[in-house]
């Protein structure tokens, strides 16, 4: 798969050094620079011609949405994920309108980054190799664009988000048997704990099972699997 390359655009360079590192853990992704104000981004963007532009929203020169008319009256066609903890629905509607590929809220882990990027890659794919005889196919390209729903069953407790339960699930529904909190955890990137709680929540709404392996000593290892 070709490389997509990666601009990040954010005005703390800690934060951005960080979505960097989890960026390039992600293939076939490759960050190609990064920029700390909507101006840098501009420039940025003419100079290194990114595919995706990582954009935060609160910028010290302007507001991060202002960036985006800016580039296409350049003729840039780069998609653009925002990634921002402005979380009014002002900010959310308008980054819809000028056609951001998705939205993902402050802070995060890593999971939730990868969740995204995959999904996008997917559509990307998707997009690229799309032959439209009818409208059938017009539709499945649209199905493909539109977010997920939110995972089934209930509403996450505080502090859980729906990119790493979906990705949990995923790890769940693909594995062959049952997996125990350190197999999720080496699956998906998370932390064993953060692993384990994502499975009990599953256990607890009804969707995932358990089960108990014994070994020679110890307390016996709960194992998880997919309900249906």
């Amino acid at each position: 798969m070709d490389t997509i390359g990666v601009l990040v655009v954010d005005d703390d360079f800690r934060v951005a050094k960080v979505h960097r590192a989890y960026v390039e853990r992600v293939r076939p992704f490759r960050v190609v620079g990064v920029a700390g104000s909507g101006e840098e981004a501009v420039g940025a963007v003419d100079e290194l011609r990114p595919d995706l532009v990582l954009l935060d929203l609160y910028l010290p020169d302007v507001f991060g949405l202002d960036v985006i008319p800016r580039l296409r009256s350049a003729g840039h066609d780069c998609d653009v994920m925002v990634i921002s903890a402005a979380r009014e629905a002002d900010a959310v509607r308008g980054a819809v309108r000028q056609g951001v590929v998705d939205y993902l809220l402050k802070p995060f882990e890593f999971a939730d980054m990868r969740a995204r990027l995959e999904r996008y890659v997917a559509q990307r794919g998707r997009l690229e190799s799309a032959v439209v005889r009818g409208q059938a196919d017009v539709d499945r390209v649209l199905a493909g664009a539109a977010a997920p729903a939110p995972i089934a069953a209930c509403a996450l407790p505080k502090g859980m988000s729906v990119e790493t339960a979906e990705l949990v699930e995923r790890a769940l529904r693909g594995a062959d048997g049952t997996l125990s909190a350190s197999e999720c955890a080496a699956l998906t990137g998370l932390s064993r704990v953060s692993a384990r709680r994502y499975l009990e929540h599953f256990h607890t709404t009804g969707s995932a099972e358990v089960s108990l392996r014994y070994g020679v000593a110890g307390r016996p290892e709960r194992r998880y699997g997919w309900r249906g």
